[in-house]
């Protein structure tokens, strides 16, 4: 993709309100779901792989060298978040491991983190309207 809208920004930004509209309705799953015996909780990966394609973690990594191949996003356009599975880990004895302070901790911060990027993709739309006016 090229032009006016594959701005970096804007797509992280993109990519960014996906992940957190994904993971609110994650986070509401795992809470409709705190009573259900032997339920495992979900939560999204999202941010490690961002970081990955803006080229912002310098870890050595896995070479690809087909977009089929499985591995880390290669670049920004490749970048999905992921729902998985927390298997780990057990709060109560009917194996169910919902954790509501958690659950609702998650919440408060997606909140934030959505605020926080439609805000800032607001404003980054705001100056691409003002340079398309001559700065009017």
């Amino acid at each position: 993709m090229s032009g006016l809208f594959s701005d970096t920004t804007l797509v992280a930004l993109e990519k960014a309100l996906d992940a957190s509209g994904m993971r609110q309705k994650v986070i509401a799953h795992n809470i409709a779901n705190v009573n259900t015996s032997g339920f495992k909780r979900s939560y999204v990966a999202f941010e490690e792989e961002l970081q990955q394609a803006l080229g912002r973690n310098r870890r050595l990594g896995l070479r690809r060298l087909d977009a089929r191949h499985m591995g880390p996003a290669r670049n920004l356009q490749e970048v999905q978040p992921q729902v998985k599975r927390d298997l780990s880990t057990s709060m109560r004895p009917d194996g169910n491991n919902v954790d509501i302070d958690l659950e609702n901790t998650e919440l408060a911060i997606n909140s934030i983190m959505y605020n926080t990027a439609a805000t800032r993709l607001n404003q980054k739309l705001q100056q691409l309207r003002y340079i398309i006016n001559g700065g009017r």
